[in-house]
């Protein structure tokens, strides 16, 4: 029987590249956005993959929201946690409200999404979680001390939980990709992308969303099921662990 993914953030970006990854390996997929209607109907109009509107901070919306997808597609048997924000500022400038935003979203997001579904896939015996993390949570990264905490907490997440699900059939990994050529990335000043960026990493080059998506679609396979609380490092060489 066909396999359920649903991927939060999964209209844009990387989540639209991992969405895309997941329905060619043959999953029926679901892609979960937060506010761009415009973006996630032309996504849906593109590929054929259906977009469910609701944010990963609130967890009744996340409980609510999981439910349609369910009755929509089936039992979801692989998650992946990609819905992320930024609010970045030097911390002796960030805001309760900046602070507030990113953890609600980066961190909460997650255990929002993986609490309503964790039950069916321990009846099951199966499941997977992914966790797109980020390489500023392994490394930190100055005007990021929200977004870094978060993305951390992700990583911390993983590992627990990952223990907690190996005799359930379940596995948990993280991904945390580096500089990722999404339109986000690319809108950077040119002239900053070229000679602050780019020359910190040993390929020489953005990473193409793809690449993460390539991680995402081996983690949810039958061939990953002995990688379990691991941290895939989708960075180029920039930064190891």
């Amino acid at each position: 029987m066909t396999k359920t993914a649903l991927v939060t953030g999964g209209s844009r970006g990387i989540g639209a590249a991992i969405s895309e990854a997941l329905k060619e390996a043959g999953y029926n997929v679901a892609a979960n956005y937060a506010g761009n209607d415009e973006a996630a109907k032309a996504f849906s109009e593109k590929t054929g993959i259906p977009t469910y509107k609701w944010s990963v901070a609130d967890y009744q919306a996340c409980v609510d929201g999981i439910a349609k997808v369910e009755a929509d597609l089936g039992p979801i048997d692989v998650l992946v946690n990609n819905a992320g924000i930024t609010r970045d500022a030097m911390f002796h400038r960030i805001t309760p409200e900046q602070w507030n935003e990113v953890i609600n979203t980066n961190l909460n997001g997650i255990f929002n999404m993986t609490h309503p579904i964790w039950p069916g896939m321990r009846d099951r015996k199966f499941g997977r979680i992914i966790n797109i993390s980020s390489i500023n949570g392994q490394k930190g990264q100055a005007g990021q001390s929200n977004y870094s905490a978060a993305k951390a907490g992700d990583i911390g997440f993983t590992r627990a939980l990952a223990q907690e699900g190996a005799r359930a059939g379940i596995t948990v990994n993280a991904i945390c990709p580096g500089y990722i050529g999404t339109e986000m990335v690319r809108a950077i000043d040119e002239k900053i992308l070229n000679e602050r960026i780019i020359p910190l990493i040993p390929v020489g080059r953005l990473g193409e969303p793809e690449e993460v998506a390539r991680c995402v679609a081996f983690l949810a396979s039958d061939d990953a099921g002995f990688i379990t609380g691991s941290t895939i490092s989708a960075n180029g060489g920039q930064y190891f662990t």
